[in-house]
């Protein structure tokens, strides 16, 4: 009988032996305390980040919209208006939550309140307070108006209150129902000047820097002030044919909106070289400017009389501000638009100085624009596009980087449609020539078709403190740019020749996209400036008509069907889901506003974006990779 053999279980493995020795032992304790304390770390912060976010989310659930029934908006934005905020998303959510007031008030979000305020039941009448309010131009201004205009037209009363207009807001407080003034201010309009200062003598005589102008356009006169001593002829003409054209409008509308015509107007105007006591305001009320002088306090009173007092309200009657209706509203369904669109026209803002590389918001870069509009074409459910330009211009290549890309969302079957703002003048107008439709408003400032470069030369400066320059270069254009050696007679030749091609290739794509000869374009080129109603004379312009004008469009040539039907896609940096929620969530602001704590944990901890402008610098600077840097820019904000 055999005898079964014995298992012998094998050896652990070195590792297994490891960890059962007392050093194993003892290392492996001090791995789980340290796993432990990393878990409790991270769980630590997860649960603060938690408990903000359902702070935030039940502050909006139950402390969200408090509108009642005969609620008064009190329309008060602060700020310079903004096609979009300068500042980063996350730095702008961030300063409103500490409550801070913004310096700037974006244009689509005032127009989207006095667009909604219209239909909303609970909101009765609408006070302007504009005091603090600084439009930007024009063509902003009278779609500020028009939208105000169109809330007085549904029935709801519109009432304005000042401490003192200046001219531009005065023209949105016409198309209320009554504009009221306090009595020891009042109102001044007068007219629209350009003046600037002229550095050639402080520059050339004092200095001893000449600043060398190479430029095409009889009426390109951005580069004048750094070579004269006062405008030219043709510089006067120019801007007093576009002002004429934009004041006569502007009387117009004040005129229409008060029930007086525009002669009874201007002769008001002209008439205050009589007011011989300085009484702005009653002048102001005897030419039915305004229709009252009251105190803030009168003013008030008045109106909880037609509303409903409120004595916890500082203004004494029951009233939402601008800001926390804004808040409301972004919370609450949009009708014109759907909840999950699959169809989207794209709108890219373009705004601000036109130059090379990545710029911020404020800025339009020849890359991250560029950027933009390729995300726009690889993005499968914006079917069209719609570019918005307020810019003077700047760069010439950074320019035509743009103008490309808007050709290939044509070439992809996206059709593109330009929508002019305030200003879309030079390289303003070079990124839009070749849409597929411009729209502007008639005061839009537009055209100036021309190029220039500007490059000082401070030799006789230098001189004058016993400096000079000498050296050797082995062909004439070595050292060429250099600003502490004259120029050479063949290097400004080649300067010239590469600005006059410029301008050629600038006249002939915009008589290439807008059906025209070369000599025609030229004939209305030339560096001139025009209103938006004068470049339509002169088949620049192609209609009139708003932002929402132009999405419209561009949706009909993408065959996207009515309103409410697609959907509208903001193509530009966005905000991290964390800011969204804290810019949007209502009362939000106060109670960050009130913590201290979270107040310097998220508003100190993330510094402002801050940039500076030098015209000078930038004109005559030569970015790099850049041998020479040709400039369409009209510099006429």
């Amino acid at each position: 009988m055999s005898v079964p053999a014995q298992h012998v279980p094998p050896a652990p493995p070195a590792r297994r032996r490891f960890l059962e020795s007392p050093l194993g032992r003892f290392l492996k304790r001090c791995w789980d305390v340290v796993n432990f304390l990393r878990r409790l770390v991270f769980n630590a912060i997860f649960l603060f980040f938690l408990l903000i976010f359902l702070i935030l989310v039940l502050a909006g659930i139950f402390g969200g919209s408090s509108m009642k029934s005969d609620t008064t908006l009190v329309l008060n934005p602060k700020g310079k208006v903004v096609e979009q905020f300068t500042q980063d998303p996350f730095s702008s959510a961030l300063t409103k939550m500490a409550g801070d007031d913004s310096s700037e008030v974006r244009l689509r979000d005032l127009l989207q309140v006095l667009d909604r305020v219209k239909d909303d039941k609970r909101i009765n009448r609408v006070v302007l307070d504009l005091d603090k309010l600084t439009p930007t131009g024009w063509a902003s201004t009278r779609e500020i108006a028009q939208a105000v205009r169109a809330v007085r037209d549904s029935g709801k009363e519109v009432i304005t209150y000042t401490e003192g207009f200046e001219q531009s807001q005065y023209l949105i407080a016409a198309a209320g129902n009554q504009v009221y003034v306090d009595p020891l201010n009042g109102v001044m309009l007068m007219g629209l000047s350009r003046y600037r200062q002229y550095y050639r003598e402080l520059l050339q005589d004092k200095l001893g820097v000449d600043m060398q102008l190479f430029k095409v356009g009889t009426f390109k006169s951005a580069a004048e002030p750094y070579i004269l001593d006062a405008s030219s002829p043709a510089a006067k003409e120019a801007d007093m044919f576009w002002m004429n054209d934009v004041w006569t409008r502007y009387m117009a509308d004040v005129a229409k909106d008060r029930k007086t015509t525009p002669d009874a107007l201007n002769a008001s105007i002209l008439n205050q070289t009589s007011i011989t006591d300085g009484d702005l305001a009653k002048y102001a009320l005897a030419s039915k400017w305004v229709d009252g002088l009251k105190t803030r306090a009168e003013f008030n009173d008045m109106i909880a009389k037609k509303g409903v007092k409120d004595d916890s309200n500082d203004l004494g009657y029951r009233a939402i501000g601008y800001q926390n209706y804004l808040d409301t509203i972004s919370m609450e369904p949009n009708k014109s638009q759907p909840l999950m669109a699959t169809s989207n026209v794209g709108v890219i803002i373009a705004e601000g100085e036109i130059a090379g590389g990545e710029k911020p918001a404020g800025t339009i870069g020849g890359d991250s624009t560029s950027k933009l509009l390729r995300e726009a074409l690889k993005d499968k459910s914006i079917k069209a596009v719609v570019l918005r330009v307020n810019s003077p211009g700047g760069e010439v290549f950074a320019s035509e980087q743009i103008r490309r890309e808007v050709n290939a969302l044509k070439k992809a079957g996206k059709p593109v449609v330009a929508s002019m703002g305030d200003l879309a003048a030079s390289g303003g107008y070079w990124i839009s020539m070749d849409a597929n439709r411009i729209y502007a408003d008639p005061s839009t400032i537009t055209g100036s078709i021309g190029i220039f470069g500007l490059i000082p030369n401070v030799t006789r400066g230098l001189d004058k403190i016993g400096v000079h320059t000498d050296g050797v270069q082995t062909t004439p254009f070595a050292g060429a740019f250099d600003p502490t050696r004259p120029m050479a007679p063949e290097v400004k030749g080649l300067i010239q020749g590469v600005i006059e091609k410029g301008y050629r290739d600038f006249a002939g794509n915009v008589a290439k996209a807008r059906g025209k000869t070369y000599e025609q374009i030229d004939e209305i080129a030339q560096g001139r400036v025009w209103t938006g109603a004068q470049a339509k004379e002169r088949g620049l312009v192609d209609e009139f008509g708003t932002l929402n004008d132009a999405i419209k469009y561009a949706a009909s040539l993408a065959k996207l069907g009515d309103v409410g039907s697609y959907g509208q896609k903001y193509i530009e940096e966005k905000a991290t889901p964390f800011s969204e929620l804290f810019g949007k969530v209502p009362r939000v602001k106060a109670f960050i506003a009130g913590n201290s704590f979270l107040r310097s944990f998220f508003v100190e901890a993330s510094p402002q974006m801050v940039k500076e402008f030098d015209v000078l610098r930038k004109l005559s600077s030569k970015p790099s990779g850049q041998v020479i840097t040709p400039v369409a820019h009209c510099l006429c904000q």
